[in-house]
């Protein structure tokens, strides 16, 4: 069975997180994703935030899989040679370099389209053009400016970044599509073209529904929030709203059984407006049905407190799970709260290739982040992240065609480092 980008060569010039979150997704669907990497040190993530000494991080092991690593130093003219090649061979180049890196390398777009018209230069910046797009950003940078720090939070605390990396591996995941999109365009115009994807955007348009609501709080106050129950008033942006529901329906993060020592003992739970009787019955307070203030979606506004207080007192005697259970029988909208661990131990993730189990030759087994979309003619197998420079000589000969003495004459100028050499080190 075919790989869906079988015959798709990607030369991958990314580093950290967003860039490479981008090439392992297209290196999942079957592309050929060259990764170029400095000689001698590679991809800074490999030792950042190292669990064992002297072994490629798993910062880095988990952004790189399916990839191949060749070392060359830009600078080298040997090495300004092969890069050249490559971009004659390869379909896709993408870079999340600082502004102007690329054009400095002597690789403008310009000698880019000269070199291959049909080359895709795909591009991850922090910000768009403007006042800010010659600043450096990093993850955190990227939810502040983009929305999501200024909404995430409680109402009466700082503004919060999220555990989830929406800035980086979000911004990945929009480059990826914009490069793929941008190969189904080849196919009718045979040309190549630039696909930017700014941090700022990404994380923005995650945020949608927060645009959503800073345009309806121009019509009045924003109704399913809990500040409009508690009678506090709206201010001129959209405010934090702690776990209120973004999605129009009342929802909150309540206690479960055991909450005094585990910190994710708790469950999310909606009050729906379709499943609302069915709530009073397993909560036990059939009367709030016919209640006139408890009856309707806007009785219930002003309340909301009161009520999630009453329905967290029925959650505080069931673990998050029996909770899930006995609310999902009747359809009523909820999830646990589940920690690192026990998604790390679920089985169904497991079962799905959502969670893996990947070898690595001097880290052994460790567990990693599967592709997260399933494609029924493509299924994915997730291969170990390469050593610095492990597929060097295998590149320059079966990519390029080079003969032996031509790779050995690359060695020898210093552009790149062979591979044996560069593992030992």
């Amino acid at each position: 069975m075919t790989k869906a980008l079988d015959g798709v060569r990607v030369l991958d010039f990314t580093h950290v997180q967003s860039g490479p979150t981008c090439t392992q997704l297209l290196a999942w669907f079957g592309a050929d994703v060259i990764k170029v990497e400095r000689p001698g040190s590679g991809d800074i993530t490999r030792g950042q935030l190292q669990d064992i000494p002297k072994v490629d991080s798993l910062y880095f092991t988990m952004l790189n899989h399916n990839k191949r690593s060749i070392t060359l130093d830009t600078k080298n003219p040997k090495g300004k040679e092969v890069l050249t090649a490559l971009i004659r061979t390869c379909d896709v180049l993408v870079e999340n370099f600082g502004p102007g890196v690329l054009d400095r390398m002597g690789f403008t777009w310009e000698k880019i389209q000269e070199i291959n018209p049909r080359m895709i230069v795909a591009s991850i910046k922090g910000f768009g053009p403007g006042p800010y797009e010659d600043c450096k950003v990093y993850e955190n940078v990227a939810q502040c400016t983009g929305g999501a720090a200024s909404t995430t939070g409680f109402r009466d605390g700082l503004p919060l970044v999220t555990g989830a990396q929406i800035g980086d591996s979000g911004t990945g995941l929009h480059l990826a599509l914009g490069i793929v999109t941008a190969l189904y365009q080849r196919h009718h115009t045979g040309r190549g073209q630039r696909v930017t994807a700014a941090m700022q955007d990404g994380v923005l348009n995650l945020c949608r529904v927060k645009l959503r609501d800073q345009q309806r709080l121009a019509h009045g106050p924003l109704k399913e929030y809990s500040q409009f129950g508690e009678g506090i008033e709206f201010g001129e942006a959209v405010p934090r709203a702690g776990n209120d529901s973004g999605g129009g329906q009342p929802g909150r993060i309540l206690k479960c059984k055991g909450w005094e020592q585990d910190p994710n003992a708790y469950i999310y739970v909606i009050t729906q407006a379709p499943v609302w009787e069915k709530i009073c019955d397993v909560i036990g307070e059939t009367g709030w049905k016919t209640h006139p203030d408890y009856a309707t979606p806007p009785a219930r506004l002003s309340r909301l407190n009161e009520i999630f207080a009453r329905i967290e007192q029925w959650t505080m005697t069931k673990t998050k799970f029996e909770v899930m259970e006995i609310l999902n029988a009747d359809d009523i909208p909820c999830g646990p709260i589940l920690s690192m661990k026990e998604l790390a131990e679920d089985q169904s993730l497991r079962a799905t290739g959502t969670i893996v189990e990947v070898d690595h030759p001097t880290r052994g087994k460790y567990l990693s982040v599967g592709n997260p979309i399933k494609l029924s003619d493509s299924p994915t197998e997730v291969k170990r992240s390469p050593l610095l420079g492990e597929h060097t000589d295998e590149i320059l000969r079966d990519v390029l065609g080079y003969s032996d003495a031509h790779v050995a004459e690359i060695h020898d100028s210093g552009a790149t480092t062979p591979p044996r050499k560069q593992a030992a080190e």
